[in-house]
């Protein structure tokens, strides 16, 4: 405890010494990975919801600190990350699991839920890039449309279970809608659709709201896990960090499907978790950054007639069925990366909130 101290103590002193500029000027939106072959000009980033200010301060120095020892394992690093992690979910290490991203933990529980054939279950308009891999380690896809206000809809996706199924998966808030679940609602759904099988709560959007994670209800309930990330709110997204949050009998099993638990994070990415779990003050900017910027983008996207989704997250949804131009070639030609048509009944897409600049130059881009 007494390293961590001392080594969060060298950090705080580093940053005060480098004197980092006001918030906007950590935003880092574009790179020089993202260029067009045919400019030199590389484009804005509005496709994958990633945090245009992250990472923070103290995590950009520890992870810089970091690469010094990359030639180590991190087996003392990842235990206090772990414990970390663990205090700000309210439950025990035992049950945490680190993954590179919350999508190797998708891959994880999938692999976990195939050890027994049947199917697994899960909005028709959701993450769904994770269930190729699912369809064949031989698992049938069910979906089950969302709500008219684009929600999941529980009592449907409940009713969908049957014997044979093996997973329910439940992004919360939803990506791409950016909607999100009435908590007691959530809680009763998880409380009998875990009497038959394994709930899958993604909570990467959680840390956009003021709603409390159910991470706490996995320590008595073996068939819930829940999976949180960095790359997101905290803008690791390059750095790969995620974790499960389950009973500590759950991370045992999910273990066994692992030769080396936790290894797969590097040292460098879990020095930069550990700090930013300890800069509040930046995490409590960028919130305070997307809820500006969201209001102001849905302003204008109302005003040019575009029904939008009220948004719970760093996205936003909307419909494009009353937009006359053609949108994307609008993007192409302003040098703007956005998404695709998601539901083709009502046109709906989903752009990610940058900064201000950007999405001023976005707005300008569609008008």
């Amino acid at each position: 405890m007494n390293n961590r101290r001392n080594w969060l103590k060298q950090v705080s002193l580093g940053t005060l010494a480098l004197g980092f500029s006001p918030f906007e000027t950590f935003a880092n939106p574009r790179s020089e990975n993202y260029v067009y072959p045919d400019t030199d000009k590389s484009p804005i980033l509005l496709r994958s919801n990633e945090n245009p200010y992250g990472p923070s301060p103290l995590a950009r120095i520890a992870m810089t600190k970091s690469v010094n020892s990359s030639n180590r394992y991190g087996w003392n690093l990842y235990p206090q990350l772990i414990t970390a992690i663990a205090k700000k979910n309210n439950v025990s290490d035992h049950n945490i699991m680190l993954g590179a991203g919350s999508t190797e933990i998708l891959d994880l529980v999938l692999q976990y839920s195939a050890l027994n054939k049947g199917n697994f279950i899960m909005a028709e308009t959701t993450y769904d890039y994770w269930t190729d891999p699912f369809e064949k380690l031989g698992l049938k896809k069910i979906t089950v449309p969302l709500t008219k206000d684009k929600k999941n809809d529980l009592p449907a996706i409940l009713k969908a279970i049957d014997s044979n199924t093996k997973m329910i998966y439940i992004c919360n808030p939803n990506n791409p809608t950016g909607t999100i679940c009435d908590r007691e609602k959530l809680i009763s759904f998880i409380t009998e659709a875990t009497k038959k099988a394994i709930v899958f709560v993604d909570e990467a959007y959680i840390d956009f709201t003021k709603e409390q994670s159910l991470s706490e209800l996995t320590v008595e309930n073996k068939n819930l896990i829940i999976t949180k990330t960095f790359s997101k709110m905290y803008g690791l997204a390059g750095a790969r960090l995620g974790y499960a949050i389950a009973a500590s009998s759950t991370i045992g099993e999910l273990s066994t499907l692992k030769s080396s638990p936790n290894l797969s994070v590097s040292i460098v990415s879990a020095a930069g978790a550990l700090a930013s779990l300890n800069d509040e003050k930046f995490i409590q900017q960028v919130y305070a950054a997307n809820e500006e910027v969201k209001k102001y983008t849905i302003e204008q996207l109302t005003r040019l007639n575009l029904t939008c989704i009220p948004s719970c997250s760093n996205f936003i949804y909307f419909s494009l069925e009353n937009y006359k131009k053609d949108f994307f070639k609008q993007l192409e030609d302003h040098n703007i990366l956005g998404t695709k048509i998601y539901e083709e009944n009502g046109k709906w897409t989903r752009i990610t909130i940058g900064t201000m600049k950007e999405m001023q130059q976005f707005i300008a881009a569609i008008k």
